[in-house]
């Protein structure tokens, strides 16, 4: 993580009230010691890449779709969506795009699991996995219904016990995380650019 190559001086500066003193005009114009100073094109860069995608963020926007009808294959906010369609709105909607087109699919959580797992595969492509130690807000959680079926269900942590998701004849609907959704995790990931100091 790159908080952790930052000396002192560059932590301190991530500080809302303190100064950097390697952003002072000698050391911004020419830097004397790259090691004890980082670059400001670097600084830029990591106040860019964790720019204002927040839990708390995540949370508001998936609460945003409680309510919303039931409908296989959907992603529209208020009019209808699956647990997929979620979880591709809300990225689209944080992150500016959706991730990409998933191919056909079936509601079946009973169907046998093939050799790949397209909904796994999907999200280790496009989000970030994590240990499923313990969950957090704002996490996509994916789970494996039927322990010989392939993982088919998805949905947002809007705390560490509770996660919106879409429901057959339910919609979106936020849920507790009790025992059983939590024994069927196939695995948790972030999305992008979450930033860890601002949750």
């Amino acid at each position: 993580m790159i908080a952790n190559t930052l000396n002192c001086h560059t932590r301190n500066a991530l500080i809302p009230g303190r100064k950097n003193p390697c952003l002072s005009r000698r050391a911004y114009s020419a830097p004397q010691d790259a090691d004890s100073c980082v670059s400001t094109d670097r600084m830029n860069r990591f106040f860019e890449t964790k720019s204002a995608l927040t839990r708390n963020r995540i949370v508001a926007a998936a609460r945003q779709w409680l309510g919303t009808p039931y409908v296989h294959q959907a992603s529209a906010k208020g009019a209808g969506c699956d647990c997929l369609g979620l979880v591709r709105g809300l990225y689209a909607e944080l992150l500016g795009a959706a991730p990409e087109t998933p191919p056909p699919y079936t509601p079946d959580w009973t169907e046998k699991r093939s050799r790949e797992e397209p909904l796994l595969s999907a999200a280790r492509r496009h989000l970030i996995e994590v240990e499923p130690h313990l969950v957090r807000p704002g996490q996509v959680l994916i789970f494996r219904i039927v322990k010989s079926g392939p993982a088919k269900h998805c949905g947002v942590a809007s705390s560490h016990d509770e996660f919106i998701h879409a429901y057959a004849g339910r919609g979106v609907i936020e849920s507790w995380l009790a025992r059983w959704w939590l024994e069927r995790v196939a695995g948790v990931f972030e999305f992008p650019g979450v930033d860890e100091w601002r949750s």
